[in-house]
């Protein structure tokens, strides 16, 4: 048996950040000026669509860009072309390798459902969201990250991350009042420790904490 300990010679970089010499942003968050003004500009570029409802599934669901592009249109769309309610993720396509579900909100799917109309094939096995060079495959875990980029950048807006979406919207849920439990079931993370790191504690959060007094 041969064992292995963490130490510079294994995964250098991720050492260097458990050992504190390096640290790691955390991915901004989008107040919703800035979402709107996202969701403005794509409405004048190519694929506004695709790329409108890819946004807002990481803003109104919180999936990863991963997992998002892997999705295939039967997986959110049931035999009529209607967004399913809800959105069963297969293990092979999570962070953790876990199954979960992913609970689709009455404004999301009416979103959703205007996407379906303007989907090129509409075949269950497809990709839910196809690219020009990749029409049945669509994007990889990689390329859908650097299409985020992209969009960000050519937006104007700094600092953002592919994982920005993600973190938006378990910070607006625990901004309204979401317990952190809750919000580890619906992230998909296994410790409410993981979740915690991802809330940004901001003004108004301070603003209605001390009003509960």
């Amino acid at each position: 048996m041969v064992i292995v300990r963490s130490g510079p010679q294994t995964a250098p970089f991720l050492w260097l950040i458990r050992q504190g010499v390096v640290t790691v942003a955390q991915a901004k968050t989008f107040t919703e000026q800035e979402l709107e003004g996202l969701l403005q500009f794509v409405a004048r570029q190519p694929y506004a669509a695709r790329n409108r409802a890819m946004i807002l599934m990481t803003f109104w669901a919180g999936l990863r860009v991963g997992e998002l592009a892997q999705l295939r249109f039967g997986d959110v769309f049931d035999a009529n072309g209607k967004t399913k309610p809800e959105i069963r993720l297969d293990p092979a396509i999570t962070k953790g390798r876990h199954a979960r579900t992913v609970f689709v909100s009455q404004k999301l799917r009416a979103e959703l459902n205007a996407y379906a109309l303007s989907h090129p094939s509409q075949q269950a096995a497809d990709a839910l969201f196809p690219t020009r060079k990749n029409a049945g495959r669509g994007f990889t875990p990689n390329t859908c990250a650097q299409h985020f980029l992209s969009l960000y950048k050519r937006a104007g807006i700094l600092n953002a991350s592919s994982h920005s979406g993600r973190r938006t919207f378990i910070t607006q849920l625990a901004n309204k009042g979401v317990s952190v439990r809750v919000l580890a079931s619906i992230a998909g993370h296994r410790s409410i420790a993981t979740t915690q790191r991802y809330i940004d504690v901001n003004d108004e959060m301070k603003r209605q904490a001390v009003e509960l007094i």
